[in-house]
């Protein structure tokens, strides 16, 4: 890896970590958030009138920060045992298929995305539920999500061109 790739992936990766650490936190406040709402309602207090509502926002946005560090961490869900029955050089090259059909849908829901928090934003759209939010407020972070996805695809066919030919070993097999 070139000195200047290693530096970008270096700082990206250190983005990333701290997206996956943003989620652990959300985790952390959902969960405190829900186990309130249970305490609350068992004594009597009616509980958290939000809670359901932030706890499916919270999943929502927990999902598009950890995805990056899940696929860079070769922790995503991944069924290799065809890969592992093929030739090397045929796994080797639907690896590269799979990054690059990774990337292009990750290009697509970037472009979906930006669309229809824009079309949202226009119209002034809201949710109404327990809070009432502007609903790209919550369209926003997928585009961005995306994104990232479709930068840690980049990384990934760039560590692949570097590597020898054969299977990843960053990613968890079923083998």
């Amino acid at each position: 890896m070139s000195p200047s790739m290693a530096r970008l992936s270096w700082w990206y990766e250190r983005l990333l970590d701290t997206l996956i650490f943003a989620a652990c936190l959300l985790l952390l406040i959902m969960t405190v958030m829900i186990g309130a709402d249970v305490v609350s309602r068992n004594m009597g207090g009616g509980g958290v009138a939000v809670s359901n509502e932030l706890s499916e926002d919270v999943l929502y946005l927990m999902t598009l920060l950890a995805a990056p560090w899940l696929l860079r961490q070769g922790q995503h869900i991944r069924v290799d045992i065809v890969l592992r029955a093929l030739p090397v050089r045929v796994a080797w090259l639907l690896e590269w298929v799979g990054d690059i059909v990774g990337f292009f849908c990750c290009l697509y829901f970037v472009w979906y995305g930006y669309l229809i928090t824009r079309a949202s934003y226009s119209a002034g759209s809201i949710n109404i539920k327990t809070l009432i939010t502007p609903e790209w407020w919550t369209l926003a972070p997928l585009p961005l999500g995306f994104a990232l996805l479709g930068i840690e695809f980049i990384f990934r066919m760039h560590r692949l061109s570097a590597a020898k030919i054969g299977l990843r070993d960053d990613a968890v097999s079923a083998a």
